[in-house]
Formats: C-alpha cells, structure tokens, sequence
C-alpha cells in the first residue's frame, strides 16, 4: 500500500519546560531509618536537551514512510538538532498496534543504553508541536568522505573477502547476481546481538548513519518488541556462529536489569506490553542458552526489503 509522509495539521507551539521538583528540607537522619539510597547517577545532558528543550520544526525528511521532521532545540543556553517522529505521522501496520511506534523506538535506545553499546541515537518520548512523539539527536555526517567506514558491499565471486561476512546472494540492476557482504566489525556484530534482542523486523543498510571519527549509528527502530519472531536483517554474517564473551557478558546482566522491579523492566513497562516484555526476556533467555547468533527461522522472510 502506498505510504506518503502525512504531518498532521496544527499550529507549531513552544514547549514550556517541565516543572522542576521542590528540594527537600534539610534535618537529622533517624537513626532507625535504613541508610539512603545510593544518588542516581546525573543525566545525560544530551537527553535533558532532547527532553526538555523547545522544538522547532525546520523541514522534513522526504525518503521517509512516516512523517520524519527536522528540528533543532534549545534549552537553558544549549542547543542542538534532532529529529521529531509525532505518533500522529505513523502510518498503519498490518501486525503492530497502531500508534505505537514511537515507543518501541525509545525502548530500543533504553535497551541499548542498559548495554552500554552507544549504538543508538539519544531518544525520548515527549510532546511537541504535532503531539506526542519521538525525539533523537540528529547525526551529522562526517566532513570527509575518507572518514565514512564501508559496512556493506556487493562483491562478485561466492565467497567473501578478509574482514566481510557473507549474507547472501543478491540480484543486480543488470539482471546477474552479487555476493551481498557486511563488515566483520565488532561494532556491527554488538548490533547484530541488539537487533535479536529487541527482534528488529527491519534492519536495512541505510538504517546504519556514519558518524564523526569513523563511528556509526543505527536509527528506525519502530518496527521491534513484537512478541513474535520478526527479525530480518542485513547482517546475518554471523548466524549460528558462538556468540563473544562480551556478549554474552552483556545478556547476562541484561536478564538481570529485566527482572521484575529491575530498572530497565520498570522503563519498559510506561513503552512496550508485559506481554512484549516477556517475549523480550525469552529471547535474551535462548540467546544466553544456545550462546550462538541466531539464524533465520525460515517462517519470516529473513532479509528486508528493500534491502537499504
């Protein structure tokens, strides 16, 4: 069905920012009270700048199949750019909740975050001027091209060359086929762990953003949490292979933050359902017990399409 990007009509408004509790009074500890608890740790400022800060829209993203607007923000003397998603601009998917995508994208970034792979933009859910919607830092694009690290490829010949993982064949504009590779880069191999984690359906080339310093950003994570299996991705290179003990590392502890009154459980509980946060926690459950990458189940198509 076709998908035109709709920006719901309305009037752009400021957001006010958000009331700030009131301190405490000073006094004597009771001495029968339990010890206080350790102090959070401070918030990252990029995410205070993406949440409280006031959104203006300057254009939009046009390749986008949902309403994808360009922003910059501005709060307590800083600024910055970013992207703003509103749930009104989200079109229907035939097997997710409608409205619903703007949270599992900020779901996927806590998950990430609870990680501690800096793989994904900065994200909130927050109003703005077309409503409630996702909020995620802008990456801006390395100033040389020579900075850009090459993540994918179409090579010729069946096998692929040092330091890429094959995927599979592909056809070409010319009617022939392509040997579809992705780097054996641990960066990519963390997403690839991220990706069955949160059960991403749509991991494509383009969803992968070069940052500054030979970094690179994965973004679009509407279509992920689903409670059935959804994974399709580019970067199978890995399948069946024994996961690395950082990973494994990583969904040990991730499992721990899941449990009921865990951290990341509580956060997950306000942007996804219990009954996707089981789903969530049984994954991680079968990652950590066959200790390999998942392959493709053969009852979802395994690669998205289009495939960038």
């Amino acid at each position: 069905m076709p998908a035109p990007e709709r920006i719901p009509a309305g009037r752009l408004s400021a957001m006010e920012p958000a009331a700030r509790p009131a301190a405490p009074l000073p006094g004597p500890a009771d001495p029968q009270d339990p010890p206080p608890a350790a102090p959070s740790p401070a918030p990252d400022p990029r995410v205070v700048l993406l949440a409280e800060g006031e959104l203006t829209v300057r254009g939009r993203v046009p390749e986008a199949s949902n309403a994808v607007l360009y922003c910059t923000v501005a709060y307590d003397g800083t600024g910055g750019t970013c992207v703003y998603k509103p749930v009104a601009g989200e079109r229907p998917l035939w097997d997710f909740p409608d409205g619903t995508l703007a949270q599992r994208e900020v779901a996927a970034y806590e998950v990430s975050r609870a990680c501690g792979w800096d793989l994904i933009p900065p994200t909130v859910l927050r109003d703005g001027p077309y409503g409630t919607g996702m909020v995620q830092e802008w990456i801006e694009p390395p100033e040389s091209g020579e900075a850009v690290p090459e993540l994918l490829a179409l090579v010729e010949g069946e096998e692929p060359g040092p330091g890429w993982k094959a995927v599979g064949l592909a056809q070409t504009g010319e009617g022939g086929t392509a040997l579809l590779v992705h780097a054996d880069d641990p960066r990519l191999r963390r997403l690839a762990v991220l990706d069955a984690v949160i059960n991403n359906g749509d991991r494509k080339g383009g969803h992968l953003l070069p940052g500054a310093d030979g970094a690179f950003f994965a973004i679009d994570h509407g279509v992920t949490f689903h409670a059935e299996d959804k994974l399709r991705t580019l970067l199978w290179g890995w399948a069946g292979e024994p996961l690395t003990e950082e990973a494994l590392a990583v969904l040990r502890d991730l499992r721990t933050s899941l449990e009921d009154g865990g951290p990341l459980a509580a956060r997950l509980a306000e942007l996804i359902t219990d009954h996707e946060t089981e789903a969530l926690r049984a994954r991680v459950d079968r990652l950590l017990e066959s200790g390999r990458h998942p392959e493709p189940s053969g009852e979802w198509p395994a690669i998205p399409w289009p495939p960038v």
